[in-house]
């Protein structure tokens, strides 16, 4: 079976040190029973697991282990997940990366399903998807335990097994159909995130699984009442985009209760760079947390932004130009059609984007469906054998049978993930205006070809919005196909199930903030925001929800270029971030605070300025910069390599 090749990896160092530690100890606590000092009061540790492993990476070496527990507070129940310090095979996993995937007092209230793997070999893993729809990595129980944690859960809170799928387990009881659907889908394969936003205080793990647990808690702590958050509907809103936007209604109300029943220690096995101050005590922060008034923000002093920012864009970012035209277009080829001079042709795109008459001649040049030496015939050849070969695949799902369907699981659920995501995709745009719109009908087509082109990645939440602006531009199907096929051989990693594509590309951006303003990266360190999982929608589907459809196009072309960096959508988070720094840090943004903030920087980002000051910053970090990315790290778009003209060239990678 596929899953069990995907995960049977039972032959490495962490399983080998689980098996001579021997099975983890499984603590329930009867419902009678006082609470230890080392919990909050009134709470009880109801489950704990250890050898509960995260595996960012196939890399055997790269797994991080900890410890499991589900913490009865009140009528509420919580889990948390707190990786061992030292104890990981991987020696260069540091402390901010283990950090990254802790994850602290989630309050099941916030859980929408949990999805139970049992493969034939290898190990039992559960994925806990939440109800705004993004999901923790995998939890592997390298002792068992599965069915233990789900007994328990299932003591406290309303479980119940999804009527499609018999190892997918409701969490409270879903009144509406369509969220009990979405529920029982394989959503990690759309967006999961290593982490959801860390919690300011937090239950304190120790060190290593040898030391008690503490827990410094103030004796002013109240009960969790268990109201409920307020969410809002809006019907007429593209809920496909809801699965990412959702990421930041993590509301206030559920962030103050978690931290109010759960303090954070200074022995909680993270290193300095994990805790904050050592002179916050927790009666300052119940003090902070109780009079905090978001229209009445604190103003503090800024600390200096240490490159003069803008002047810096004055002096280095360029002025932009208009956009290429098609007189001008005309004179980068030659008589047959061949783009004569590649670097100049992207020099002037980086500056000035593509006028929209002629995009589609010049994306699928960019995005490597034609090579750069290619002439115009070569093209049209090239157009004709891709779109035999895109009718080819595509009749491979066009061609099952209703009874073939009924046995295809997985062709079952990407379809009506399919079908669910692009009736919501820019329906606002006239292209895909209208019901049974033919282009809606594209849309679906092309994204279920691409799941079988490419069944190991399949179809993920997110890409219909990658596809969108393509199928605008192109307004074909099979090179639309294509051009699609080229942008994910370098976003795919974006939508892996492990997400360690944008873990990296997260990694990269607190690396280059560090750089180029270490007081704004000093700030973040002190807030518990070194995540960066507040521009996790920026970088998940290139900015396309902060600009204008038309910035969007424009954006994307100049990223295409390459012509500073593979990266610069990396240098175009950090502009951004420090266009605001002197608001983040005057009005001290808290995680929930800076996320919503983000999030409400949508349509009013000037692009011309942050290119300009991205540009700026690229040239000021140089090989610095560069060296602050670690290889392999997904660029923003494939290289000129004339991927699908030339293929002889791949026998030598």
């Amino acid at each position: 079976m596929q899953e069990a090749e995907l995960h049977d990896l039972s032959d490495d160092a962490d399983y080998a040190a689980s098996q001579q530690q021997g099975s983890a100890s499984i603590m329930r606590c009867d419902s009678g029973k006082k609470s230890s000092s080392s919990e909050p009061e009134g709470a009880q540790i109801v489950y704990l697991k250890d050898n509960v492993t995260i595996h960012p990476t196939q890399l055997a070496s790269e797994r991080i282990s900890g410890r499991l527990k589900l913490i009865k507070q009140g009528s509420s129940l919580f889990m948390t997940w707190i990786p061992y310090k030292g104890q990981s095979t991987n020696a260069r996993l540091s402390e901010k990366d283990r950090n990254l995937y802790t994850i602290r007092a989630v309050p099941f209230a916030d859980v929408r399903s949990i999805q139970r793997h049992t493969p034939v070999l290898g190990w039992q893993y559960i994925i806990v998807v939440l109800s705004f729809g993004f999901t923790f990595p995998p939890l592997y129980f390298y002792n068992g335990g599965v069915r233990e944690f789900l007994a328990t859960v299932k003591q406290h809170v309303l479980l119940m097994r999804s009527a499609e799928d018999a190892n997918v387990f409701l969490v409270n009881d879903f009144q509406n159909p369509l969220q009990r659907t979405l529920s029982s889908l394989e959503l990690p394969r759309a967006v999961s995130i290593a982490s959801v936003p860390s919690t300011p205080v937090s239950v304190g793990e120790s060190s290593s699984q040898q030391n008690e647990e503490r827990t410094d808690v103030s004796a002013s702590v109240p009960q969790y009442n268990g109201r409920q958050r307020q969410k809002g509907h809006d019907p007429a809103r593209d809920i496909s985009i809801q699965v990412l936007e959702k990421f930041s209604l993590v509301t206030k109300f559920a962030r103050e209760t978690t931290s109010q029943l759960f303090r954070e220690t200074h022995s909680n096995g993270f290193g300095p760079l994990e805790r904050r101050n050592s002179n916050q005590s927790a009666l300052d922060y119940s003090h902070k947390s109780s009079e905090y008034k978001e229209d009445v923000p604190v103003q503090s002093p800024v600390d200096p932004d240490p490159l003069e920012f803008d002047k810096l864009s004055l002096v280095w970012g360029k002025p932009r130009q208009p956009p290429l035209g098609l007189e001008e277009w005309a004179t980068f080829l030659d008589s047959e059609g061949r783009v004569v001079d590649p670097k100049a042709l992207r020099k002037r795109i980086f500056y000035g984007g593509v006028e929209h008459k002629f995009r589609k001649e010049v994306w699928a040049i960019l995005l490597g469906y034609h090579s750069y030496e290619s002439t115009y015939a070569e093209r049209e050849y090239q157009k004709s054998i891709k779109k035999t070969e895109y009718e080819t695949i595509k009749n491979q799902w066009q061609s099952i049978s209703p009874e073939q369907a009924k046995r295809f699981t997985k062709f079952r659920e990407r379809k009506g993930l399919i079908e669910k995501d692009v009736v919501r995709t820019d329906r606002s745009l006239s292209f895909y205006d209208g019901d049974d719109s033919p282009n809606v009908n594209l849309l679906r087509d092309i994204l279920l070809t691409y799941s079988f082109y490419n069944f190991d990645l399949g179809y993920c939440q997110g890409m219909s919005d990658l596809l969108s602006p393509i199928l605008f531009v192109m307004e074909d199907e099979s090179e639309s196909f294509w051009c699609f096929v080229a942008l994910m051989e370098r976003l795919g990693p974006n939508f892996n199930r492990d997400q360690n594509g944008m873990h990296s590309q997260l990694f990269a951006l607190s690396k280059l903030v560090e750089l180029l303003d270490r007081p704004l990266h000093k700030y973040f360190e002190q807030n518990d925001c070194l995540n960066y999982f507040f521009c996790f929608r920026w970088i998940l589907i290139q900015f396309k929800r902060e600009l204008e459809y038309e910035q969007t196009m424009r954006l994307w072309e100049v990223l295409w270029t390459h012509y500073l960096s593979e990266h610069l959508h990396l240098y175009v988070c950090v502009a951004i971030l420090k266009r605001y720094r002197g608001k983040i840090m005057g009005e001290q943004m808290d995680f929930d605070t800076l996320l919503k903030f983000i999030n409400e920087l949508s349509g009013q980002i000037e692009l011309d300025a942050i290119l300009r000051d991205a540009e700026a910053l690229c040239i000021c970090a140089g090989e610095n910069g560069a060296a602050c990315i670690p290889p392999g790290t997904v660029p923003s778009l494939p290289v000129d390599n004339g991927l699908f003209y030339s293929q002889q060239d791949d026998e030598v990678l």
